[in-house]
């Protein structure tokens, strides 16, 4: 009777720590699969026991840097954890066993993501991280070995403008993106050219003549060079009084950005959604870039007098007059419950955001051709 007792108290306590989450520990794996790009397979190692925990994600089919978990926790069934440096949460519910996890991850939009625990015989292999990429020469004023532009594809969404190996490339980008983003402007300040600038979409990738990662100012002159030998813009430029926003630090105040432990020569400025910015090794004068060139209606200058590169998040909702340069929206953007762009800078930043005036370049085109097939 004793040991028929004690056989049923370890059956009992065996439930227990697989459902409170004692068991959470180990490698859990599982596919991803967004719209669009192939599925993704992604590993999540987890230490730790009675409710602490530390862990690491990899997405070992995008080069497995490791990505911190934060906010690891199980309460009854229910798993949850966070990755703030890709602005990623994931929750779900213990199977029956505690060999499975049944959930979603969530990065702009939910997606399902089902994991299994790990063994040694099933565990998927991570690949070593590459090497952090050799930074250009900083002195170096880069040229073009070999420039392709194509048309985007038809049901192409989102732009970007990326380095992938030896190549700088813009993605499902307009004329008008290009010439806004290579000589940090917004529409407002770029005047005349034809109408198929703002429709026509393309693809661009560029081998500089030179090696190594292109800091911020050697990538947006690349570009420059190749909008003069492939679209053969010509322009001049004209000063005027602009409405502007500017950012500013209040005085007596200090900011609430974290300084990046990056070396990396570029920022990750990436919108997983309209609203949200997990930025990454971002200056600010990069920073009022982005916001001018994706989301704001007028030009955005930098007042802060703050140097160096930071991490931080910028969560907010947009209204109807921001992000207008993605295209027409299908249907309005979605509360967030989030406040809007100008209290989210004091409240999560510790900047201000303010309507002002301010002489700004204008930028007239002269003469601009579509580029040639290549």
């Amino acid at each position: 009777m004793k040991l028929r007792l004690i056989a049923v108290l370890a059956m009992i306590l065996s439930s227990a720590v697989a459902l409170f989450g004692q068991d959470l520990a180990g490698t859990w794996q599982g596919t991803l699969a967004p719209p669009g790009p192939p599925p993704l397979r992604v590993v999540f190692k987890i230490a730790g026991a009675d409710g602490k925990f530390t862990g690491q994600g990899f997405s070992i089919d995008q080069g497995a840097q490791p990505i911190p978990m934060s906010a690891i926790s199980v309460q009854g069934r229910t798993v949850k954890f966070r990755m703030e440096a890709i602005n990623a949460s994931y929750e779900g519910t213990f199977g029956a066993d505690g060999n499975v996890i049944n959930g979603s991850m969530t990065q702009g939009m939910p997606l399902p993501l089902n994991l299994t625990r790990a063994t040694p015989a099933t565990a998927w292999a991570i690949p070593e991280p590459p090497p952090p990429p050799k930074p250009m020469d900083p002195a170096a004023d880069p040229g073009i070995e070999v420039a392709t532009v194509k048309p985007s594809p038809p049901d192409a969404r989102g732009r970007l403008y990326t380095v992938r190996g030896a190549q700088v490339m813009a993605i499902n980008v307009t004329l008008l993106n290009l010439i806004t983003f290579a000589y940090d402007l917004h529409e407002r300040q770029v005047t005349g050219g034809p109408a198929w600038m703002s429709t026509d979409r393309f693809e661009v990738a560029i081998k500089p003549d030179v090696p190594g990662q292109p800091n911020n100012t050697q990538f947006k002159k690349i570009f420059q060079k190749a909008l003069a030998d492939r679209f053969q813009l010509k322009f001049h430029t004209e000063k005027r009084e602009l409405s502007v926003y500017a950012i500013t630090l209040p005085a007596n105040t200090k900011h609430k950005l974290t300084t990046s432990p990056s070396d990396n020569n570029l920022p990750n400025l990436i919108f997983p959604r309209p609203g949200l910015l997990p930025a990454q090794n971002a200056t600010m004068n990069e920073f009022a870039s982005v916001l001018q060139s994706a989301v704001m209606d007028r030009p955005v200058i930098n007042q802060t007098n703050i140097e160096g590169r930071y991490n931080f998040t910028l969560d907010w909702t947009p209204d109807e007059f921001q992000f207008a340069s993605f295209g027409p929206r299908q249907g309005p953007l979605p509360d967030t419950g989030k406040p809007n762009i100008f209290q989210a800078f004091q409240d999560q930043l510790g900047l201000k955001l303010e309507s002002t005036k301010a002489p700004a370049d204008a930028l007239v085109i002269d003469k601009v051709e579509k580029p040639s097939e290549n």
